[in-house]
């Protein structure tokens, strides 16, 4: 236990330093679009009023732009602290580091109280280091503090489990609400849950039978007990008032969109085997993914043993049914504990094996060890990779050159980057609120161009990856030579300011 607390502390603090590189980053990764919506939402709440219950993006042009999400409580944070130190990309980083290094504690404990010390030490490692997890948890996105929050209430569920103090069922039935709240698919934590309290309620079962001989079925147990009632009470409705709530909102308020709208969409096979290499090759590694599949297998039997099983497949479930929606690659971020807990059984099947000199053993924890963090930060690189550059780039150009009630047409793929660092509201083009795509002609791009001119649209801007408009769309451009002027252009972005829309 001695060894393990300090194992703990070392891989604590240095997943603490590890996410603290460029935790100033602009939002420029390859996640640049989520975070700068997220990041627009935070500052609309700090220079439009603290009103939490209407989140507000910069792509409705002039309308409010009041949109459907999760519970916006770590943009609202940021709001805040924004008041202070003035809004840093670090600000809204920052938060899903600290909840991540805070909740690691407490997934070692899950997993020791489940499978032992040397599969809590090294699912924690895999856990903490983990590709998916370090771009992830230093993102300004909800997924990883709401996964966070799930891991200590799972923690918190199991000890009442085990020592039936109702603080622990208070405790995870009000963090895994939060939870739901900040991320909704975050529910799949319902099916290791589920098991837990079946898995408990059965043993106390064989336990009685033994005893005294009784023979109550397991389920007139599980319905019975209203703990259980009243954990799924606090969980959910809080989830169900607030998700009805921001449908409303969607429903009532132009651009009329609701964040993870159109998710539910079964894919084809060619799909999923994206995303299963995407998951071997750049959320896990190779090599965790390996260990996993020998952890899955040689699993240790027990009362809980087979609770991360039943984790993996609703998480498998979900992929399947959420396939449009699993094209974002966070979206399986709870795929990252669940590997690093069947790696870790791997690591201690192996160590169990007889025969195998001490000295060996400890050669192998650090070529291992070693390893699994030079893999992982080869395939962290390129989710570090500052591909939306341009796009911000572009908004700073527009920061400078346009005033601050400027309305922005922007043909940038649907990011709204160039909104947030433009500091500026505007459209998504082609489009009518909802980015639609490319156009299919100058004769739907022209109509679309002149209704949002009409609704007082001052720019069109493009960049590099849009500027191909221009010379593929031929009627396009010479509309756009008779009604706008070309104000920049630069093989990065090119701009036009748009004449005044006929009275």
């Amino acid at each position: 236990m001695w060894r393990s607390k300090w194992a703990l502390v070392f891989i604590v603090v240095a997943a603490f330093v590890v996410r603290l590189i460029e935790i100033d980053q602009p939002f420029v990764d390859p996640w640049s679009w989520r975070q700068s919506d997220v990041a627009a939402i935070a500052r609309n709440f700090s220079e439009n009023g603290f009103h939490f219950t209407r989140p507000q993006i910069d792509w409705a042009g002039n309308e409010r732009g009041y949109v459907g999400t999760e519970f916006p409580i770590l943009p609202f944070v940021a709001a805040l602290c924004y008041r202070t130190a003035g809004v840093q990309e670090w600000i809204g980083r920052i938060q899903g580091v600290l909840l991540f290094v805070l909740a690691l504690p407490f997934f070692f404990g899950l997993v020791r109280r489940i499978f032992g010390e040397v599969v809590g030490v090294w699912a924690t490692f895999f856990y903490a280091f983990a590709p998916l997890s370090i771009v992830a948890s230093r993102a300004f996105i909800p997924d990883a503090p709401s996964l966070s929050l799930a891991i200590v209430g799972m923690y918190f569920f199991l000890r009442w489990l085990e020592e039936g103090r109702f603080k622990w069922l208070v405790s995870a039935a009000l963090l895994v609400s939060l939870a739901l709240l900040i991320k909704l698919p975050t529910a799949i934590i319902g099916a290791p849950l589920l098991y837990l309290a079946v898995a408990a309620v059965y043993d106390r079962r064989k336990t009685l039978d033994s005893s005294i001989g009784g023979h109550r079925p397991p389920l007139q147990d599980f319905l019975a007990r209203w703990e259980l009632w009243f954990f799924a009470a606090v969980a959910l409705v809080p989830s169900a008032i607030w998700y009805w709530h921001a449908h409303r909102i969607a429903g009532q308020f132009y651009p009329h969109h609701f964040f993870g709208a159109g998710g539910f969409r079964v894919m084809s096979f060619a799909w999923y085997g994206e995303i299963v290499r995407q998951t071997v090759f750049s959320s896990l590694t190779l090599g965790l993914f390996a260990l996993a599949i020998v952890g899955g297998l040689t699993l240790p039997r027990g009362k809980y043993g087979r609770v991360f099983h039943w984790w993996l497949a609703a998480m498998v479930l979900f992929v399947v049914l959420v396939g449009y929606g699993n094209r974002h690659q966070w979206y399986q971020l709870p795929l990252v504990p669940i590997a690093a807990v069947f790696a870790g059984c791997a690591c201690a099947w192996v160590a169990a094996r007889g025969g195998i000199p001490r000295a060996f053993l400890a050669l192998g924890t650090v070529l291992l060890g070693l390893s699994f963090a030079i893999s992982s930060s080869f395939c962290v690189l390129p989710l570090y990779r500052p591909s939306a550059a341009a796009l911000r780039n572009l908004g700073l150009e527009l920061n400078e050159a346009t005033t601050a009630n400027a309305l922005i047409i922007a043909a940038t793929d649907g990011d709204p980057t160039v909104f947030y660092y433009a500091h500026r509201k505007g459209w998504h083009f082609l489009g009518d609120g909802v980015y639609d795509g490319n156009p299919l002609d100058s004769a739907q791009i022209i109509p679309n161009l002149e209704k949002l001119r009409s609704r007082g649209a001052t720019h069109l801007v493009f960049y590099a990856g849009t500027q191909w408009w221009l010379d593929y769309y031929r009627e396009f451009a010479e509309h756009l030579g008779t009604t706008a002027t070309l104000v920049e252009a630069t093989p990065e972005f090119t701009i036009y300011k748009l004449e005044l829309a006929a009275r």
